[in-house]
């Protein structure tokens, strides 16, 4: 862990090297000045795979691009303080100043964007279905008719079935913990977000053989870094980050790293993703 941390951190400090090019405009002191000190990220402390808590411990897809973007930025692993991000709050998180970074399979929407900004993506996943691994009637989105669907309330996958799918009972919970624990004791029939988490649920000891995903995608979600609205420089420096992470090697390995013993397999038509232009 500690050589796996300095590899990150030398690979962060090639990455700065890059940032300086981007340019400034940022408040000095801030999260995306590049002088350090406290920094705040949201990240989602129930997903395995993407961003856990575990005690004190934080792990993760989103935990490792987020440390590496926060380092390459100029702050210190000891600097960054993680901070629950419930999809639902997310914006508010931003807008408020409690984080200065969400890091949380944040979605990229044109709605999300009236709101906040986003560099990215660093991720292009896709919204599948979690359900029992004895279930054979629900085998895709076109099965879900009359079957109690939990998604979480304030996300992408959520607003998809209301739009798409009307006939199915939707059920929204907070977390995607709690609708993954309401599949298992039989309160619903299926779990809908993106694969990534699904996958991450269903590779958990727990769960492990109770649980199956699907594996028909419907959507594409974009994962973006989000920050208050109009930073263009903190942007530019953010996507310079995630490209030198793509570069160096290091997107390659945390994907192995956390995504990988869930058996999850990488759509390499989509990735890794090329960053879209700051505005």
């Amino acid at each position: 862990m500690k050589l796996r941390r300095m590899t990150i951190a030398a690979a962060a400090a090639v990455a700065m090297t890059g940032l300086a090019a981007c340019g400034g405009g940022s408040t000095e002191g801030s999260a995306g000045s590049g002088t350090g000190g406290p920094i705040k990220i949201g990240i989602k402390f129930d997903q395995p795979g993407l961003g856990l808590k575990d005690g004190a411990k934080y792990t993760g897809f989103d935990v490792a691009v987020a440390t590496f973007v926060a380092l390459s930025l100029g702050h210190k692993e000891k600097d960054i303080t993680w901070v629950q991000a419930p999809s639902a709050q997310r914006e508010t998180l931003i807008s408020t100043g409690q984080v200065d970074l969400v890091v949380a399979t944040y979605s990229i929407t044109d709605a999300r964007k009236e709101k906040v900004s986003f560099a990215g993506p660093y991720f292009i996943a896709g919204q599948d279905l979690l359900v029992k691994s004895t279930d054979t009637t629900i085998t895709g989105p076109d099965t879900l008719k009359g079957k109690k669907l939990c998604s979480v309330k304030g996300s992408t996958p959520a607003a998809k079935v209301k739009d798409k799918y009307p006939d199915v009972q939707l059920q929204e919970y907070d977390t995607y913990s709690k609708c993954v624990e309401a599949l298992v004791g039989g309160a619903v029939d299926a779990v809908t977000t993106d694969n990534t988490i699904l996958a991450g649920y269903a590779s958990q000891p727990a769960y492990k053989g109770k649980l199956k995903v699907v594996g028909k995608t419907f959507s594409t979600e974009k994962y973006g870094i989000g920050f208050k609205k109009g930073d263009t420089a903190l942007c530019q420096k953010v996507t310079a980050a995630i490209n030198s992470m793509i570069t160096l090697g290091h997107w390659q390995t945390a994907v192995k790293a956390n995504l990988g013993p869930a058996g999850f397999k990488v759509d390499t038509a989509t990735n890794p993703p090329k960053t879209e232009p700051c505005s």
